[in-house]
């Protein structure tokens, strides 16, 4: 069962207050550094609920006194990917961060073509059609990337299926 989370009505705060604590205790744990240019970085993510390019990013820090180069934005946006803190979304080139950290998971993203919206769902890496043919042809699958384009509610005016 799939759970998405991005356009859904939340909290927003706390939402950004519990992923960024749940990242520094990640950190601590496993003896990363959550750098201020890094923490910086994930703040910009989690504070929208979209694809973010790097050098959207870049110009936040830039503004901000943290970095005026793009290694600056793109080792940042390395190490949170890496991390497990953010995801690179493919067909935007940018990122989001992730609602899951921390998690196991299989992620797909539900993409809003409108408003770049972006909805993280949790999947089933061997489920469903894609497990079933990998089986039947005797692969393992390792990694996915699904990214699905849509509108999202709001700007499909409230008549999403």
């Amino acid at each position: 069962m799939s759970n998405a989370i991005g356009f859904q009505c939340h909290d927003h705060n706390v939402c950004m207050t519990t992923l960024l604590a749940d990242a520094q205790d990640q950190c601590t744990a496993l003896g990363l550094r959550l750098t201020p240019v890094r923490r910086r970085t994930l703040e910009i993510l989690l504070a929208e609920h979209r694809a973010i390019g790097a050098y959207d990013v870049l110009a936040r820090l830039a503004a901000e006194g943290l970095g005026t180069q793009p290694p600056v934005a793109y080792r940042a946006l390395d190490f949170l990917v890496k991390a497990g803190f953010a995801h690179k979304i493919e067909a935007l080139n940018a990122y989001t961060a992730c609602v899951h950290p921390g998690t196991d998971h299989t992620p797909a993203f539900l993409i809003c073509r409108a408003c770049e919206a972006v909805a993280e769902a949790d999947t089933a890496l061997n489920k469903g059609r894609l497990g079933d043919a990998a089986r039947a042809a005797g692969f393992v699958i390792e990694r996915t990337v699904v990214e699905a384009t849509g509108l999202c509610p709001d700007c499909a005016g409230g008549a999403a299926v």
